[in-house]
């Protein structure tokens, strides 16, 4: 007779293999489930890391980057600039940054003139650029405010030459409003606060100061100054063009449209006028009449001229004029210094004439270019279908 303590073991491992042999099917499913699970997650997180990745390359895809700037990080790319000047070391002091730019092409003989107008520009926290067309800076270091403004100096190029490489849209995108004047300007009764205030009131995107009638050298009969009213977008006279207006024109220059003596651009017009100043035609003649493409809707609202803030025109004679006392050199030889007189063709040279003739040789160009642009391009619908001739 066997001892009860062994059948008491022996009950417990039979128990045991008993359990063991229940458990051992549930323990391989739930193995089997584990190992099938862990094949699923693993494969799921597979499957919803390359959509996460297809995602972000296909929004990196879509990123609008400058062009040349893909091998950067986005987070170091400095889109625009300004004309804003720094310090050597440390910090430059605190002050608003300034929101607008006047910008214009001098020479020394104009100095008085310029000088009144920088004064004022600057008073009212204008950036100021000048382009010096005769090659002379130090000659402007007498005034205060000299070492206050920009200076750009190439010989005999006109603003539209310094404008087109000096003035990139995303060089002045800080800028609000762009001020690219003519040198025999008078301001007097002008005020650039003012200015602005009646533009941003009045929605106007291209505009320019009215012409003091009775002081100024007045072309277009648009430009002149109304003391009725704070802005006119229209006239109803015919101008030294001969072209009749009235109430029903609905282009240049009687209507949407302003000259080019004193315009003052909003940023997002002047980006688009920009791009369409051509760059070796350099006196722009023609770009008057297109300006409307660029006013950012109905050029017959949004172009205007500003009769509450006027001007004076004084119609000078300047870029081209030649020193009266420079020598002329004809077949390599010195007319003054040898004391001769200079050949009749040579003598009779009038420098403003072939300045003029020039400009409307250019002029030709740029509405040949216009017209083959607009056939060429089959994507452009020509807002203003009625002005063209």
């Amino acid at each position: 007779m066997k001892p009860s303590g062994f059948v008491s073991l022996l009950k417990d491992s039979k128990i045991k293999r008993s359990c063991f042999c229940a458990l051992f099917p549930t323990v391989s499913v739930l193995c089997l489930i584990l190992l099938l699970g862990s094949d699923f997650v693993a494969d799921h997180k597979e499957k919803s890391l390359q959509w996460k990745l297809e995602k972000v390359r296909s929004s990196c895809e879509n990123q609008c980057r400058p062009n040349g700037s893909e091998p950067l990080p986005e987070g170091i790319i400095a889109r625009t600039s300004n004309l804003e000047r720094r310090p050597l070391w440390g910090y430059p002091e605190k002050k608003e940054p300034s929101k607008y730019l006047f910008a214009a092409a001098v020479g020394i003989k104009q100095k008085e003139t310029v000088n009144e107008m920088v004064q004022k520009f600057l008073s009212s926290d204008f950036v100021v650029m000048l382009f010096h067309y005769d090659g002379i800076v130090d000659g402007w270091r007498s005034f205060k405010w000299s070492n206050s403004v920009i200076h750009i100096s190439a010989l005999n190029q006109t603003k539209w030459w310094f404008a087109k490489r000096f003035l990139h849209p995303d060089i002045v995108d800080e800028y609000s409003y762009i001020f690219l004047w003519d040198e025999d300007l008078g301001v007097e009764n002008f005020n650039p606060k003012r200015y602005i205030s009646i533009v941003r009131d009045e929605g106007l995107e291209i505009s320019q100061p009215a012409l003091d009638i009775g002081k100024s050298e007045v072309h277009h009969q648009i430009t002149a100054r109304g003391r009725r009213s704070r802005v006119h977008r229209r006239t109803y006279k015919a101008g030294d063009t001969g072209i009749q207006c009235d109430y029903t024109s609905a282009a240049p220059p009687c209507t949407g449209w302003i000259e080019v003596m004193a315009p003052v651009f909003s940023k997002a017009a002047w980006r688009c006028v920009w791009y369409m100043i051509q760059n070796d035609l350099i006196h722009a003649w023609g770009l008057d009449m297109q300006l409307g493409y660029c006013a950012r809707g109905d050029r017959t609202k949004n172009i205007g001229v500003v009769d509450a803030e006027y001007i004076v025109h004084y119609g000078l004679p300047t870029l081209g004029e030649p020193e009266k006392k420079k020598n002329l050199t004809v077949g390599g030889e010195n007319i003054t210094s040898l004391g001769k007189q200079a050949p009749s063709q040579a003598s009779t040279l009038n420098f403003r004439v072939e300045v003029r003739r020039q400009s409307y040789n250019e002029y030709k160009i740029f509405k040949r270019r216009w017209k083959q642009a607009v056939e060429e391009d089959k994507c452009w619908t020509d807002p203003y279908p009625e002005s063209v001739k």
